[in-house]
């Protein structure tokens, strides 16, 4: 089956003054079917933007194109790939734990 990832946030830190975000904690699920097989987290912390987005207007979206362009191209990719690596060893082990006896 495809291996889906699916990015998340999991929680935003603001300041209540003005609603600025100033760190967003996210989450991507590794899917491989219907089940969720692999999972990273991370955050990241965002500059203070010349102009805000009222906190009430936010989408999960908008914050999540803020992570990525944080994290850049590469780190997407990698952190994507990652979640793949530690699928295919769940599906298709290469070591195993245990004694003979």
């Amino acid at each position: 089956m495809a291996i889906t990832k699916t990015w998340e946030v999991n929680t935003l830190e603001r300041e209540l003054a003005d609603g600025y975000v100033k760190k967003v904690i996210y989450r991507v699920k590794g899917i491989d079917g219907s089940e969720e097989k692999a999972r990273a987290t991370g955050e990241v912390e965002l500059a203070k933007p010349d102009t805000l987005v009222p906190y009430k207007d936010l989408t999960e979206s908008t914050v999540l194109g803020w992570v990525k362009t944080k994290l850049g191209t590469d780190e997407v990719t990698a952190i994507e790939k990652s979640l793949e690596y530690q699928i295919t060893l769940i599906n298709t082990p290469v070591t195993e734990t245990g004694k003979p006896w």
